[in-house]
């Protein structure tokens, strides 16, 4: 039968029977029906035909088949409004389990998260991503394993999220990695997508920092609910993350939002954003103003044998070091210059900052939003707020898992294996599970301990 003729068939709206239920006519129903439920677009059997234009069958049919899977629930009912109360459709997100981790370089945080993308639990541990990679992805995948004994899932994991300090360049949305792209320079040749493929079975999906912390931002932070938002990480590295439209932005090749590499000046001086106000800079002027004396602060931890870092300036700012403040004010003006630049070309309603340097002090907060105020058309301003994150370390694993959920239910992916139940049952997945299945191992590393119990308030049961 033509497609078109299935169409025709599908969308009449009074018919006895569904459709058998075969790949080339359930699929695409089954898909359009699913998503609408997942994003709560219509939670009873009546907004699904609505917004479906599928027949009052043909929706009964297929959330039946749904239902049989365990991908949908009918158990609640909804509030009466002058009838029978209807039965509510819902996700059933707590079907499987995402598995997230966000490899920092002096630390990686792990989680696992239900389908719809919420956070279940997470574990921040320090790590050296400069050490051996064997070892560091066999620790990984022991604090994934202790995750998931922690909280069981009926149908096991579904897929992996990484975030990494690195750009991802842009693939197909959706599909998974075959490959470890080169985002880790120590890491070169080393598998670590394959070596997770492998030891879970399940897809793996990988994003820079930036873009995760960005995705946390929108879907669970500051910018719930906003359209246009640019997320600015500040660190060693300065890189902004930039939403339009509800969407993150990923530019042709995953590069988008690599503002650090553009040039500003400040005191006669030129280099990148990076070299003249990233961390690296505030700790460098941090050691001058502490070895100088135009310091007492600094001045003080290095007579206790202490060590001068960005975080200590950052303090020392805050409690009204005046070289100090000073050196944050420089760093945050230039970060505001090239932010207002952004700014007027995306008129974004909210723009946040993120990193340890944002959230110790105020100094470099109100250099930037003096800089972006000053420098921005009036109408970009008008309701324009500029805050700090409040997410801390949970929006890297919070974004990764929004990436991991977006990619399972994509149209075009979910509909190769949702009649089968599982993403491992994806064709493309399958052959290249059982290639790296074929292919020998990697030498296997020493085997770490298992990690104590995360500190109080790191766990968020639901």
């Amino acid at each position: 039968m033509p497609d078109s003729a299935i169409h025709q068939t599908e969308s009449h709206s009074h018919r006895g029977k569904g459709r058998p239920r075969t790949a080339e006519t359930a699929a695409p129903s089954l898909v359009d029906l699913l998503n609408l439920v997942r994003s709560e677009t219509a939670t009873t059997r009546q907004e699904l035909e609505r917004a479906s234009a599928l027949g009052r069958a043909i929706v009964a049919d297929r959330l039946a088949l749904l239902g049989d899977l365990g991908l949908v629930d009918e158990s609640e009912l909804g509030t009466a409004t002058g009838g029978r109360a209807p039965r509510l459709v819902r996700f059933a997100a707590r079907r499987a389990a995402i598995l997230v981790a966000t490899l920092d370089q002096t630390a990686i945080g792990v989680g696992v998260a239900d389908l719809s993308g919420n956070l279940l639990t997470e574990h921040h541990e320090a790590a050296d991503l400069t050490g051996p990679p064997d070892q560091l992805t066999d620790r990984l995948a022991a604090l994934f394993r202790w995750s998931l004994d922690r909280h069981a899932t009926p149908a096991g994991v579904w897929g992996i999220s990484l975030s990494v300090p690195g750009a991802v360049q842009s693939a197909q949305d959706g599909a998974f990695l075959a490959t470890t792209p080169p985002v880790l320079p120590t890491w070169e040749g080393f598998p670590l997508v394959e070596t997770l493929t492998r030891s879970f079975a399940v897809p793996v999906w990988m994003r820079s920092s930036v873009e995760t912390m960005t995705m946390g931002e929108l879907h669970a932070g500051a910018g719930l609910g906003r359209r246009t938002m640019l997320f600015v990480k500040i660190g060693r590295r300065i890189g902004a993350g930039i939403v339009c439209d509800g969407q993150l932005y990923r530019g042709a090749q995953g590069a988008a939002g690599l503002i650090g590499s553009l040039p500003v000046t400040s005191g006669g001086q030129t280099g990148s954003l990076d070299a003249m106000a990233g961390s690296d800079m505030i700790q460098r002027e941090g050691m001058m103003a502490a070895t100088e004396g135009r310091s007492p602060l600094l001045a003080d931890i290095l007579r206790r044998g202490g060590e001068v870092t960005a975080i200590e300036v950052s303090q020392a700012a805050q409690m009204g070091d005046a070289a100090s403040a000073a050196i944050l004010a420089t760093s945050g003006h230039l970060i505001g210059q090239v932010v207002a630049t952004l700014a007027n070309a995306l008129n974004p309603d909210l723009i946040v900052l993120s990193g340890s340097i944002v959230q110790t002090n105020d100094t470099l907060l109100a250099a930037v939003r003096e800089a972006v105020y000053g420098a921005s058309h009036p109408l970009v301003t008008r309701d324009l707020r500029i805050i700090r994150s409040q997410m801390g370390s949970s929006a890297g694993l919070v974004g990764a898992a929004r990436v991991a959920s977006e990619a399972l239910f994509a149209p075009h992916f979910l509909k190769e294996w949702v009649l089968q139940g599982s993403p491992q049952a994806h064709p493309e997945f399958a052959a290249l599970l059982s290639r790296l299945k074929t292919a020998p191992p990697p030498p296997p590393p020493a085997i770490p301990p298992m990690p104590p119990a995360p500190p109080q308030g790191k766990d968020h049961p639901k």
